[in-house]
């Protein structure tokens, strides 16, 4: 049976509030699947969230988190140390085994800047495309988009539009203070960086690409 959502969380620091009232919303059905990546089990119990499966080499969550998850029913996959894919990585390879519509990862934007990096990557990647996918580090919300997408915002909010794996082409927008119609944004440019929501719902198109929709949101 297709589920709608899943809740991948990440490891990192603790959560944020923006962080706890976003995916403590949306997991108030019960029925949401949440797949925690290693340390991840750590940040999904500081959060309230019942973790479904715990995915890694558990290397940096603590005993208790672990003890915790496993008495609650999580069901544990452990992975070797030795490695060629991060616990993001295998985490959301769990996710969509499940064939959900919607994946939501909930982590952090501090620690390793590698990780962050190579975690953003990891959201464009091509397995991904059926999927709609998106992520909250800490305040910061992130939008993959391939096709179309409609986003809510604050009138005033900022968001910039990053290429991944090459350019983005025929991108067109609508509801952004500096409106794009049919143009390219080249991997390496800085050109879609701070747009501004000008209505409280913008959208977005793509003809080929793939683009990241990063809104810094405020300090918490």
């Amino acid at each position: 049976m297709q589920q709608n959502t899943i809740i991948v969380v990440a490891g990192g620091a603790p959560p944020r509030r923006a962080a706890s009232r976003h995916a403590t919303a949306i997991a108030a059905d019960e029925s949401t699947t949440v797949i925690a990546a290693d340390g991840g089990v750590d940040r999904a119990l500081a959060l309230g969230l019942h973790v479904d499966l715990a995915v890694g080499d558990f290397d940096s969550i603590t005993h208790d988190g672990l003890a915790a998850a496993e008495a609650a029913g999580a069901r544990i996959e452990r992975h070797p140390a030795a490695k060629d894919a991060t616990d993001l990585e295998l985490a959301l390879d769990a996710a969509l085994a499940l064939s959900p519509n919607r994946v939501l990862v909930v982590g952090s934007p501090d620690g390793r800047l590698d990780h962050l990096l190579a975690s953003l990557l990891l959201l464009g990647s091509e397995r991904f495309a059926g999927l709609e996918l998106d992520a909250l580090l800490g305040s910061t919300r992130v939008h993959v988009i391939r096709g179309s997408r409609m986003l809510s915002g604050a009138v005033g909010e900022l968001v910039s539009l990053l290429p991944l794996h090459g350019p983005a082409e025929g991108i067109t927008t609508a509801g952004l203070a500096y409106p794009l119609a049919g143009e390219t944004l080249d991997a390496g440019s800085s050109r879609g960086v701070s747009n501004v929501f000008a209505d409280e719902t913008a959208r977005i198109d793509v003809e080929r690409g793939v683009l990241l929709a990063i809104r810094p949101g405020e300090a918490s």
